[in-house]
């Protein structure tokens, strides 16, 4: 990703394809969480973290106004997404610990 003027259709792709992968990501920590595997739910969180850095970045193309067309419904669907997937990694992150508290409690 560069400092230049994108195309409103850019940065709308590149916000869901990260806020997706980083949903996707998230329950795959929450899938190694039901597996007691831990580590691999850090990790993967940590992945899920990664990913909404990169959409953040886009995100604030949005905010700063660094688009060559005026935002529209896309634009906000796009930030649905991203907030949706946001919301979504934090209470899997309440599920993990709930998961390790019954893992110590065995």
């Amino acid at each position: 990703m560069t400092e230049q003027t994108l195309e409103l259709e850019e940065i709308v792709f590149n916000l869901v394809l990260h806020a997706g992968n980083a949903r996707a990501k998230a329950y795959e920590a929450l899938d190694a969480a039901e597996e007691g595997n831990f580590e691999e739910a850090e990790k993967l969180l940590d992945d899920a973290d990664e990913e909404f850095v990169e959409g953040h970045k886009y995100q604030n193309m949005l905010i700063q106004g660094k688009v060559s067309e005026q935002p529209n419904f896309l634009v906000i669907h796009s930030q649905d997404h991203l907030m949706t997937a946001m919301a979504e990694k934090n209470l899997i992150k309440r599920f993990i610990k709930l998961y390790k508290r019954l893992e110590n409690e065995k």
